[in-house]
């Protein structure tokens, strides 16, 4: 029963997550790449404001699957390189943090652009 629990939380807060991005897409005139860096952004600053944590803390993967939880990942890995590296950590931590994603995007985007023909609009 707890691990139906959990995976209830992470669906109900990651699809919350997603109805935002859908409500953005719908009701205003924000392309896509927008709406995607406004997600970064909104994670890095609620991550600096102390929200991020304690909703990643209830629901886990459904609030650090979306992108607003890339933004909760760059702004930790931030915090804690500064803290043990000094302010160049600034600028490493982030990528430190997020490197396993980073690179897995790329590989795939890599291996279905090789797979597949992409055509330019």
């Amino acid at each position: 029963m707890n691990e139906f629990l959990i995976c209830g939380k992470a669906f109900v807060v990651g699809g919350l997550i997603c109805c935002v991005g859908q409500a953005l897409l719908m009701y205003t005139r924000l392309t896509s790449a927008r709406i995607l860096v406004l997600f970064v952004v909104s994670g890095v600053v609620l991550t600096a404001l102390g929200v991020y944590k304690p909703l990643v803390d209830f629901a886990g993967a459904g609030a650090t699957v979306p992108l607003t939880g890339f933004g909760y990942s760059l702004a930790t890995g931030a915090h804690d390189a500064v803290v043990e590296h000094g302010i160049l950590g600034a600028f490493i931590g982030g990528v430190m943090q997020t490197a396993a994603g980073i690179t897995a995007a790329v590989f795939f985007g890599l291996l279905n652009a090789l797979i597949f023909r992409p055509k330019a609009k």
